[in-house]
């Protein structure tokens, strides 16, 4: 895993241009703290910083292939490709010869052998570049669920790129700006594919590849979900499930590194690190080492709430003492998710204050807790997306809302319930400008147009065909991008086997009456995996990442709006409710303030950090 940029430029000699890229690839010196490497041609230049996962010796980047002294394709990689040996071999039958054992040499072999088409043939998570001096073109390739992150510039005589929008912002031609539609984006609670908040640049989409050239650049779908019937009976389904889960569990095991997996107690965690054992014991290795979050007195003093009923803690730990798993809880106390730096670092690796407040700070201290140990970790990310395991799946009101079904949940205010919403503070005439509902509404219209129908889709199944689609096209892009910008921010490589696109296609045929057969969420899940986990955990209802419960947490948040309200110069001044926000700080003021108060004061230290111009 790794930090990856460049450079294209035809009337430009880049040759010349080393200080530039060195600036733009050290911005990614926290996904790639092992190795930093520069490719330099005369209208190419690639950037890398290296997480050394495999063939640690021999996975150096940028990487080329040449022959007969000339370069034929080179490329700045940043991803695993957990098919890579079976490819290695296909492709040595086919005449290629390999100098490392990395997954990285792979594809480049894998491009020269069938060209773009090379991505339809990769099992993995990854985002690349990949430049062919014969043709002087420039490919950027991104997974089929966007697992990994690649950002584009367009400029007048070619594009910058880079896995976040800040290495492409420290680009001297680029400046960062948002005007109200990015700044929509970035308010609400979506995620569209493609848009990348900043004016003038790109996310490359789930399962697309951006190809640039002297005449400029053209996007091509590669993968996308598709809709087939589905003939095999209930327990085919999830033997077949089971099947799937096993190998893909098995594949993402591979590395060279310390590896571990991130266990809450909830059924999608806690199935990854019951098969991660059974296949470490199986090929006797182990045990399988786990690592949870927990807040300083959170268990003892857990009140249930409205996505919660439940503390972690007790289920995470019967899972690791069935499991035999080596288990560590990071347990943190309001003190280190307030902490200023703590704040500072996840702003700066997400780029945006677009978060989940104390749910990120969190994330990230965990992460770092766990790179202590662990290069590589597995999660349980995507399940609920995959088998409909959110509560608004089966809830009549939100599946049948004009809208995406987590924003008529109440998503768009908090994660733990409440009447606020992230917009409470901001000023009125600024949100009659940006107009929130009708921007939601546009994406959803846009994503609905999308979905694939079978000609069984009829009813209750093609309105759960449709949820499904913008669960696994939209929410879980909120959450992956979310994962990995605080995971690579520590250095630390985050797998995420239930987004394996064979295990997701599969699932997303499966008829929802099926996916519900015994009348509750992840029932295909659950049915596939009981056997490797205790009853207790396999009973457990859906609980979320979790969220401090600390009324200091609340407090703290109130006392740092108060001094923003009372600093002249804060840079967010401008866009507040003066009412709103004097209601919010005001003594005895309620305690659902944490929405607000945690994008205004996020949007705060953003733009005066990074200088972003507000074109509004």
């Amino acid at each position: 895993m790794c930090g990856i940029t460049g450079w294209i430029s035809y009337d430009n000699d880049l040759t010349t241009q080393r200080p530039t890229l060195e600036t733009m690839t050290a911005t990614m010196a926290c996904r790639g703290p092992d190795a930093a490497g520069i490719w330099l041609d005369t209208h190419a230049a690639f950037g890398h910083r290296r997480l050394a996962v495999i063939d640690i010796d021999g996975g150096t980047q940028p990487m080329t292939v040449d022959h007969d002294g000339r370069t034929l394709v080179v490329t700045t990689y940043s991803g695993e490709v957990y098919n890579y040996r079976e490819l290695r071999a296909e492709l040595t039958g086919l005449g290629h010869t390999f100098r490392t054992h990395s997954d990285t040499e792979v594809v480049l072999h894998a491009y020269l052998e069938w060209g773009e088409a090379c991505a339809e043939r990769l099992n993995g998570m990854y985002a690349f570049a990949l430049w062919d001096p014969r043709t002087e073109e420039l490919l950027l390739i991104r997974d089929r669920m966007g697992i990994k992150p690649l950002y584009y510039h367009p400029t007048p005589d070619g594009v910058l790129f880079g896995s976040e929008p800040k290495a492409i912002l420290a680009h001297p031609a680029v400046r960062p700006t948002v005007d109200t539609e990015g700044l929509a984006e970035l308010i609400t609670f979506t995620k569209t594919p493609g848009h990348a908040v900043y004016q003038g640049m790109h996310e490359v989409r789930p399962g697309h590849i951006v190809r640039v050239g002297r005449a400029g650049s053209t996007v091509t779908r590669y993968w996308a979900l598709e809709a087939r019937d589905h003939t095999d009976g209930l327990d085919t389904t999830v033997a077949h499930i089971r099947e799937l889960l096993d190998d893909i569990v098995a594949r993402q095991l591979i590395a060279d590194v310390p590896l571990c997996t991130l266990l809450s107690g909830g059924l999608d965690s806690s199935v990854i690190t019951a098969l991660s054992a059974k296949a470490l014991a199986e090929a006797g290795s182990g045990p399988v080492r786990s690592f949870a979050v927990d807040f300083t007195g959170y268990t003892e003093n857990f009140t249930p709430d409205a996505l919660r009923g439940t503390p972690d803690g007790p289920y995470a730990h019967a899972l690791a003492e069935h499991v035999g798993s080596d288990h560590r809880d990071i347990v943190l106390d309001t003190a280190d998710l307030m902490d200023p730096g703590h704040r500072a670092a996840v702003l700066a690796a997400r780029d945006l204050p677009n978060g989940f407040g104390d749910g990120d700070t969190s994330l990230y201290l965990l992460f770092q807790a766990v790179r202590e140990q662990s290069t590589v970790a597995l999660s349980g990310e995507s399940a609920d997306e995959v088998f409909g395991g959110y509560r608004w799946f089966h809830d009549p009101a939100s599946v049948q809302a004009d809208t995406f079904p987590w924003i008529a949940a109440g998503l768009s205010g908090r994660f733990a319930g409440g009447n606020a919403t992230r917009e409470a503070l901001l000023d009125r005439g600024l949100l009659g400008k940006l107009d929130l509902p009708g921007y939601e509404q546009r994406r959803y219209r846009e994503a609905l147009a999308e979905v694939p129908y079978h000609e069984g889709d009829t009813g209750h199944q093609r309105r759960m065909r449709e949820i499904s689609y913008l669960h696994l096209t939209r929410f879980v892009q909120i959450l992956l991008d979310r994962k990995d910008r605080a995971s690579m921010a520590v250095g630390l490589e985050v797998r995420v086997p239930f987004c394996d696109h064979r295990l997701v296609d599969y699932v997303f045929n499966t008829p929802w009456a099926m996916k519900t057969f015994d009348g509750r969420e992840k029932s295909l899940l659950r049915a596939a995996t009981r056997d490797v986990l205790p009853a207790l955990v396999a009973d457990r209802v859906k609980s979320p990442y979790p969220s401090t419960q600390d009324p200091r947490y609340n407090e703290a948040l109130r006392t740092e709006l108060r001094a923003l309200c009372a600093d002249r110069d804060a840079p967010v001044r401008p866009l507040l409710d003066p009412e709103a926000t004097a209601q919010a700080t005001a003594d005895g003021a309620r305690d659902d303030i944490r929405p607000g108060a945690e994008l205004v004061l996020g949007m705060n230290a953003w733009l005066r950090t990074t200088g972003t111009t507000l074109a509004l």
